[in-house]
């Protein structure tokens, strides 16, 4: 019998002890990875997580040779067919150590595995055991994370795919896709639209979510800066809750809210615009918080009549069938204009899509109704005519109608009703008011008369691309809407502009609309 003298002793338990110490301080820090590579820079193997397959589930600091692969490959087959707790095989000038790590219950726990060249360190399978309980318990977490992770994103999914069908009027189908979730779609909402770092993300979540019964709670699929909550309308607890009065002051002081009227649950795309608009006003406000305060939807305004010419300036549309199985139909052309017109080029992330594939598709619906989807007017009607067609209006005056609305068939004939012009004339009263500089409405004019582009705006005002920004930022106070960031108010300024241009008495008639964006 061989004595080991008292110091080896000592010094063997003290080595042990560091490197258990040491396998700790690398779990906490990097988790499995770090500590695969702590091992690795400790033993000199190549160290590796693998599957009950032998497929490597974890980065190694080395990649395995084919001679190294087959070798693990092996020594998994043995250890799971004959369920040992570890298994040590050689083959040539290389040696293989493979441990299976312990899991939670019916779940399959990878192995860890070693390959070393011979001869094998005396100390190897020990600091690989002492290392197996460390990985477990480090692998067990990540899975409990990724797992987590994993049912966040779907839900977030399915919650984005609810707003996209609400988004787009299909109000059944998303009270039944919203019925595998909690709390079940209200019948009238108020949209919010929050604008935060991503960092305050779970506050607000967790806020919502214990203050307000009945909320839906959904990340933008557009803007990463932006969260979307769908929340009952007309109740006590929503009317008094204000959530920036409940938030931690690093919330309040680094996010903005808009805050839409309350509306059917049919208009989520009206309430959506209406907070984005009220967002844009937010930003200009010390209490970052605002409320929509302009008019209601103009399609809205106009009524049956808005629905009766959509309907007729939209029939070409509806009546599109896909020549291929991959080409869009009627409905997806026109999904594809409703995002393009609210998102502009974003429309890609919202419908999930490549951009040539918008491209291809913007060109179909040019064709397909005869627009020319460089100019605003064009824009504009195809804006209204879309969101007349989801307003679920009918298409027949009510008997009390006025005639002038029942005899409208054209969009000049539409933009010409009195409440239109009522409509219109308030619109633009902000820019108006005293103390206001005319070169706000002057600029603001002639940037939708030039079709919405800053630098031909620029160049006909003889002014910076920064000066005009800056005078369309002070229109956006004035009139507490969007401009210059999707979804804009810029269609309905346009049309806006288009009526009172209408309504003016003057020698010069107003400029025409292209042809195929008059109606018929």
């Amino acid at each position: 019998m061989i004595r080991v003298p008292a110091h080896r002793r000592r010094s063997d338990e003290a080595d042990e002890a560091d490197d258990v110490l040491n396998m700790q301080r690398a779990a906490r820090k990097g988790g499995t990875v770090l500590l695969l590579r702590w091992l690795t820079g400790r033993t000199g193997a190549t160290v590796v997580l693998v599957n009950r397959s032998g497929v490597v589930v974890s980065p190694p600091s080395f990649p395995l040779g084919e001679a190294e692969h087959d070798l693990v490959l092996r020594g998994v087959r043995e250890a799971t067919a004959r369920t040992l707790r570890s298994v040590t095989i050689g083959e040539e000038n290389l040696t293989c150590v493979v441990l299976p790590l312990v899991g939670p219950p019916g779940v399959h726990a990878p192995l860890l595995a070693a390959v070393v060249p011979q001869p094998t360190p005396p100390g190897l399978p020990l600091l690989l055991a002492d290392a197996a309980s460390s990985l477990s318990l480090c692998w067990e977490l990540e899975h409990v994370r990724r797992q987590q992770r994993r049912l966040r994103q779907a839900d977030d999914r399915t919650r984005e795919a609810v707003l996209d069908l609400l988004m787009n009027g299909h109000v059944t189908a998303a009270r039944q896709v919203a019925g595998t979730l909690r709390p079940a779609l209200p019948d009238t909402v108020r949209m919010y639209v929050i604008e935060g770092p991503h960092t305050i993300r779970r506050a607000v979540t967790d806020t919502w979510a214990g203050a307000v019964d009945g909320a839906w709670i959904v990340p933008c699929p557009v803007y990463t800066d932006h969260m979307l909550v769908l929340a009952p309308a007309g109740t006590e607890n929503h009317t008094d809750f204000r959530p920036e009065q409940v938030w931690p002051r690093s919330v309040k002081d680094s996010c903005w809210i808009g805050v839409s009227d309350p509306v059917p649950l049919r208009d989520t795309a009206i309430g959506y615009a209406q907070a984005f608009h009220a967002l844009a006003a937010a930003r200009h406000r010390t209490e970052r918080h605002a409320t929509f305060a302009a008019d209601p939807d103009l399609a809205l305004t106009i009524g049956p009549a808005a629905a009766a010419w959509a309907a007729d300036f939209l029939a070409p549309l509806h009546a599109h069938r896909a020549r291929r199985p991959q080409d869009p139909d009627g409905t997806e052309l026109l999904a594809t204009a409703a995002s393009w017109l609210n998102f502009s080029g974003h429309a890609v992330a919202h419908l999930k899509i490549h951009r040539n594939t918008l491209a291809a598709r913007l060109t179909l619906i040019r064709m397909t109704l005869g627009l020319n989807l460089d100019r605003l007017a064009d824009q504009a009607a195809l804006s209204l005519a879309v969101r007349a067609n989801a307003a679920g209006l009918p298409t027949h005056p009510e008997p009390h109608a006025a005639d002038t609305a029942a005899t409208a068939t054209t969009l000049d004939g539409l933009l010409a009703l009195p409440r239109v012009v009522a409509w219109a004339q308030r619109q633009l009263r902000p820019l108006r008011m005293p103390g206001v500089a005319a070169s706000v409405e002057h600029t603001l004019t002639t940037w939708l008369r030039l079709d919405a582009r800053i630098g031909p705006t620029a160049a006909a005002l003889s002014l910076s691309v920064s000066a005009v920004r800056k005078r369309l930022a002070r229109s956006e106070a004035l009139l507490q809407r969007s401009l210059l960031r999707a979804p804009s108010a810029v269609h309905d300024l346009w049309l806006a502009q288009r009526t009172l241009d209408l309504a003016r008495p003057s020698t010069a008639p107003a400029p025409a609309l292209p042809t195929a964006a008059r109606g018929t």
